[in-house]
């Protein structure tokens, strides 16, 4: 495994699921051996926080990007009380990389060091179809780029600085006028789409199971598009329920993971007992 694929490894669901139940997980060894001199001094929570400062300074992948959004903006800014994250959210062809909402939503798109600009456009259209504010966050390296390609747009720019910082150089400007019915009702779950079709119109359609989809968004489609985007915003906002207390103890290097991943949930101990072990692999 090289470099990269080693760390975009290591940070995921799978590798620390199966690090906590104790299983011996080929990824971690093969980065500590990488990055570690004498592993078997220290214990699992202090391997992971000098991996996670060595990616810092030499392999900031989309991992290290997202994470510092969840403790700068997230944890930081705002607060798990008055604000969701998302990850992952298809919308159309593309896939936003992190949401947060609160009063408002804004999506950042991740550009790292490592990516290309080759499909943001394409990116910019599908997010502005379903929310009213977007930012790129990328590196030092890549503002004069970025910054020429959105000359004259309302997409705002974020900087993760080579201290690891974030640097709003512009902030994103509202722009609800791409956004679309259909874009919209495809994001909601069925029980999300279910409660505003039945909150505005005070039921839900009446039809046989096969053409229900269908009739629910006619009548979604019904709603006044500012309406639609307030009550969406409102459902999104409530999905990714963590256990606060529980989530305050998880170190920096794995707030994003146990932020997006609800089935740990029941695993905060069993991660906290993984921390405090001694490195026990080869």
């Amino acid at each position: 495994m090289n470099n990269n694929t080693v760390f975009n490894r290591l940070f995921t669901q799978y590798s620390i699921n199966d690090l906590i139940q104790g299983n011996e997980n080929q990824v971690y060894k093969a980065v500590i051996k990488r990055v570690l001199q004498d592993p078997h001094s220290k214990n699992n929570g202090e391997i992971i926080s000098e991996i996670y400062s060595y990616m810092g300074k030499n392999y900031r992948n989309e991992y290290f990007y997202q994470n510092t959004l969840i403790n700068k903006l997230l944890l930081g800014k705002h607060s798990v009380n008055t604000t969701t994250a998302l990850t992952q959210i298809p919308i159309n062809k593309s896939k936003a990389d992190f949401i947060l909402i609160n009063g408002k939503a804004v999506v950042y798109e991740i550009k790292t060091e490592l990516d290309s600009f080759v499909r943001l456009e394409t990116q910019l259209d599908d997010y502005y179809k379903a929310f009213s504010d977007v930012c790129v966050v990328t590196c030092e390296e890549n503002y004069d780029k970025l910054n020429s390609i959105l000359q004259g747009t309302n997409v705002g720019i974020c900087i993760l600085t080579k201290r690891n910082t974030l640097n709003f150089i512009k902030n994103p400007i509202s722009d609800y006028s791409k956004i679309s019915h259909e874009t919209l009702f495809k994001i909601l779950h069925k029980c999300e789409f279910e409660n505003i079709v039945s909150e505005y119109f005070g039921a839900l359609p009446t039809t046989t199971p096969v053409f229900y989809y269908d009739e629910c968004y006619k009548s979604f489609a019904r709603i006044p598009i500012t309406e639609a985007y307030s009550a969406t915003l409102k459902q999104l906002k409530k999905r990714n329920k963590i256990l606060k207390e529980e989530f305050k103890k998880v170190p920096y290097e794995l707030k994003s993971l146990m932020y997006f991943y609800s089935e740990y949930d029941n695993k905060y101990r069993t991660l906290q007992k993984f921390l405090n072990e001694n490195y026990g692999g080869i």
